[in-house]
């Protein structure tokens, strides 16, 4: 039996309207459907990881009165979206907005993927001249939208 394509899924959560749940989510069904691709949502495994773990915690609250725990947790969300990408992800999508710009942990997953050579499919509106040069560096092919990326993906990928 032939294992699956995995799909990481890199864009902002911290600075990002509503933690990027939405894009994340469109995509992820429309690689299930299309390219029968899995996907490591990190919207879906940080709740799982905050059920199990820290239920009665609100991570981005703490941040501004218990910085011991905060980092506690953050060190082990970086600890598992970093396997993910070096283990098990065979390619990964980054929705490069306002929020992935203004955050830490979408540079560092595609830095993580360029360093285990896992292409990295960039999405982005913004100008090019706009992206920081690492992220340009990180990206393997940049798309303007996601029906460029799509289209792509059924062309490289579909059987």
């Amino acid at each position: 039996m032939v294992k699956p394509i995995k799909v990481y899924l890199s864009g902002g959560m911290e600075y990002a309207y509503a933690e990027g749940v939405h894009w994340r989510k469109d995509i992820e069904s429309w690689l299930k459907t299309h390219l029968g691709h899995e996907t490591f949502n990190p919207n879906d495994e940080s709740d799982k990881f905050f059920k199990n773990h820290y239920p009665n915690v609100n991570f981005r609250e703490i941040k501004n009165h218990n910085i011991k725990l905060y980092k506690e947790i953050a060190e082990k969300l970086v600890e598992i979206d970093t396997n993910e990408i070096a283990k098990n992800s065979d390619y990964v999508i980054c929705y490069w907005d306002d929020g992935a710009a203004k955050g830490a942990g979408t540079k560092g997953e595609i830095t993580m993927a360029k360093y285990f050579n896992k292409p990295v499919y960039l999405v982005t509106s913004h100008s090019f001249s706009s992206i920081p040069g690492w992220v340009i560096g990180c990206a393997t092919h940049i798309f303007n939208n996601f029906d460029e990326l799509k289209n792509f993906l059924l062309n490289t990928y579909k059987k």
